[in-house]
């Protein structure tokens, strides 16, 4: 069973009360959300597309390992707060999805109380889910008989806060909103792994140079454009965006009467 249709509705509720009660969260960073709007910047996005592209597979230090750590409790903790809030998640590895776009996701979750989880374990990244990363390790959440990555933890909570609770779509301009919805519900420490998280890869899938003819991206339409379902996902590369990358992603959003 799901939790009710208003339980279902209204995760903004739950979200706001994980802030208040988190020592480390603001809930005025919360509340500004409202006021912003955003300025999406193509340049930003190819000059994140390039960076990710050039970034090694792996960067790993004990800087590195403690933001990672981070990361993982605190997305177990907002795990927590949902599933104590009724929803139900359920694991899904049918490669096809369980969704069948943004506004199916959101509005079976609402109307359910039910949230079908692709499994790492059946995709995570480009290929096959080899090699180490820190979000593969188990999570010790169990559900339906299955235990959950970190990475499983993370679908979730990024699903909830991020689309669901907003209705943001998939897309480069939905995919930043939920970031930055996100963002305020996680330590500043915890912010350069989220946006290699998200930003990184979104920007590689949307404005990758793998996706460029002849030095330029095409619109869509254009000769050489790929629909982004017949588009590679992005590896799933380990490092930390930069502080400054972090501060000029939030300045892509400004006050909405600014």
């Amino acid at each position: 069973m799901g939790c009710d249709v208003d339980a279902a509705s209204d995760f903004a509720a739950v979200a706001r009360s994980y802030v208040e009660g988190h020592p480390l969260l603001s809930v005025a960073s919360l509340d500004h959300l409202s006021t912003l709007r955003l300025d999406l910047d193509a340049e930003f996005c190819r000059e994140m597309a390039e960076l990710f592209d050039r970034a090694p597979p792996l960067v790993w230090d004990d800087d590195t390992a403690r933001r990672y750590d981070l990361f993982k409790r605190e997305n177990l903790a907002q795990y927590r707060a949902i599933r104590a809030a009724g929803l139900d998640v359920r694991p899904w590895s049918d490669e096809r999805g369980p969704y069948s776009g943004s506004r199916d996701l959101v509005r079976r979750v609402r109307e359910t109380g039910v949230l079908h989880v692709y499994l790492t374990s059946a995709g995570h990244g480009p290929g096959p889910v080899t090699g180490f990363h820190p979000l593969r390790a188990p999570s010790g959440v169990v559900e339906h008989g299955v235990e959950l990555t970190h990475n499983d933890v993370f679908r979730v909570v990024h699903d909830v806060f991020g689309h669901v609770m907003h209705g943001h779509a998939f897309g480069p301009r939905g995919e930043f909103w939920a970031t930055r919805t996100h963002l305020p519900m996680y330590p500043e420490d915890a912010h350069p792994v989220l946006l290699t998280e998200q930003v990184g890869q979104i920007c590689w899938f949307f404005y990758g140079p793998h996706l460029r003819v002849a030095g330029s991206l095409p619109a869509r339409g254009e000769p050489g454009w790929t629909p982004p379902h017949l588009r590679p996902y992005a590896q799933q590369k380990v490092f930390p965006l930069a502080t400054d990358h972090v501060l000029r992603f939030t300045s892509l959003f400004t006050e909405e009467n600014g």
